[in-house]
């Protein structure tokens, strides 16, 4: 039987962890083994905003004792991740080029959206219990050093996920030193948090019944060998951890002395969650970023396979996104065929993937959310909106990029010379190519009344052919877009033209 040997590496905020797995087509994934070494970053990053050199050098000396591990497991290929607190870090570039010099590894830090995704993927993975469970409504909380993430599904589809800074690492720094003077740390923590999940609740729980709640952390899955219990049974859990001394609670659920410190401010926020939204199921599947990593990657180089269409999630999300600064649903379905038919026919001009494919998708669906704040500003305020708006599974660089071209969709094209500070020269075509596209579009449906049905596309030698069925009259569309032909023959060198086609 081929299998591929794989190491996932996570350098988190407390901890350093790396698991060793066994990939299949016929078995799947298997885990032969999982190394973890305590190594608190996050306390040098959130109070100091770097990582002292006495914690660098003992993270370069665990990653070259991994490295050593994964020789000996004859690991064929690895991908190692940071999440916030070198993420955070303002020596991150310094930091990174040191551990690759002194390691040999290569170490990828990952946006916040792409750290959750992978978590998200994780769960994904037990493809059968997780299918079951979002058919109800579910939120999956996920607990992490720097910050909780929380996505909420309704009927299978992903309606929003939204990121608050504060992880069991902040919360533990944040009331250590005022647990001297109170005593009280689980008041003191559901104080702390209770505003935000408050504010969640309120802004986009609303009527909805949230039946579960899927729990992601770590340790979480130590804490009971049954994959799901109900909320009279997590609160006994929470007993018995919260209430208990340290070391009594360390050897009762097998996990280290040092990190129940961690599990408690983890265990209040979800028992403050389960609270407001009256869950009724609790799920703690016992994963982590490691296992996402590893199924991402099996899922990437085609070694196992999903029916879960993890590209629909990143899509409603932005969907929810649209509805919230409430973006014309009409107007967004007409352009986003188009385009993504445009974007078919003219493969061979722009060369670009099929990721740069749902980019464009998402900077069609997006392209009219800054009217919500100003009608005189759109460009802009949709720039500024996508920026401080996380979407899920997009990294900080793909967010960037569609944020420009909903920026450029409307304003003059700034050429790279004034886009060099902020892009690549790579993300800079990009940009350019699927904002030639996007205007285009826009132009075909300037009035918002889908005037055009049935377009085909048809790409000659020099013209981008689109014929239009419509008995109404197209003058200002006709008018407009001569305009954003222009840009567009500037960028990929054929003239796009509207022919109509009457009588339908």
């Amino acid at each position: 039987m081929q299998y591929t040997v794989f190491a996932a590496i996570d350098i988190g905020s407390y901890e350093l962890e790396m698991k060793i797995f066994e990939l299949s087509r016929a078995k799947g994934m298997k885990e032969i083994d999982c190394i973890r070494h305590r190594l608190e970053m996050g306390t040098d990053t959130y109070a100091t905003g770097k990582v002292g050199n006495e914690k660098v050098e003992e993270l370069c000396q665990v990653l070259q004792s991994f490295a050593s591990i994964m020789k000996g497991y004859k690991v064929s290929a690895y991908r190692a991740y940071a999440t916030s607190a070198i993420r955070e870090a303002k020596n991150q570039i310094i930091l990174l080029d040191y551990i690759e010099k002194h390691t040999g590894l290569k170490i990828e830090v990952l946006s916040n959206s792409e750290q959750r995704f992978l978590d998200y993927k994780s769960i994904a993975s037990r493809e059968n219990e997780f299918n079951t469970i979002i058919q109800k409504g579910t939120a999956i909380v996920d607990v992490g050093g720097g910050s909780i993430q929380i996505s909420l599904f309704d009927k299978d589809s992903l309606v929003t996920t939204q990121n608050i800074r504060i992880g069991n690492l902040r919360l533990r720094e944040r009331v250590s030193s005022l647990e001297y003077t109170y005593g009280d740390v689980e008041h003191l923590i559901e104080e702390f948090i209770n505003s935000d999940l408050s504010s969640f609740r309120k802004l986009y729980v609303k009527d909805r019944e949230v039946k579960n709640v899927i729990v992601v952390g770590d340790y979480i899955g130590s804490l009971t060998d049954s994959p799901s219990v109900s909320r009279e049974e997590f609160l006994e859990i929470y007993d018995q951890v919260v209430h208990s001394p340290a070391d009594t609670a360390a050897a009762r659920f097998g996990i280290p002395e040092e990190s129940v410190s961690l599990v408690i401010p983890s265990l209040i926020i979800y028992k403050r969650f389960i609270e407001l939204i009256e869950a009724e199921t609790v799920w703690l599947p016992g994963l982590n970023l490691n296992d996402g990593n590893a199924y991402d990657y099996a899922l990437k180089k085609n070694i196992i396979r999903s029916g879960h269409n993890f590209d629909e999630d990143i899509l409603a999300s932005a969907r929810n996104i649209a509805k919230r600064y409430q973006c014309s649903k009409s107007h967004i379905k007409a352009l986003e065929d188009l385009a993504l038919n445009i974007f078919d026919h003219t493969k061979k001009l722009h060369s670009l993937s099929a990721r740069e494919r749902l980019l464009l998708q998402i900077a069609v669906i997006l392209h009219g959310c800054g009217k919500y704040i100003s009608l005189s500003d759109v460009s802009d305020c949709s720039y500024s909106i996508i920026m401080a708006t996380e979407i899920i599974g997009l990294s900080h660089s793909e967010r960037k990029i569609i944020a420009n071209v909903v920026k450029y969709n409307t304003k003059p094209f700034d050429y790279y010379e004034g886009m060099r500070a902020s892009l690549s020269k790579e993300e800079y075509l990009t940009v350019a190519k699927l904002t030639a596209i996007l205007r285009i579009v826009n132009a075909c449906d300037r009035s918002h009344k889908q005037k055009f049905k049935n377009v085909r596309v048809a790409l000659r030698e020099d013209e981008l052919l689109l014929t239009v069925e419509t008995d109404q009259d197209i003058t200002l569309e006709k008018g407009l877009f001569p305009d954003k032909a222009d840009f567009f023959e500037e960028v990929f060198g054929v003239r796009p033209v509207i022919r109509q086609k009457k009588g339908i």
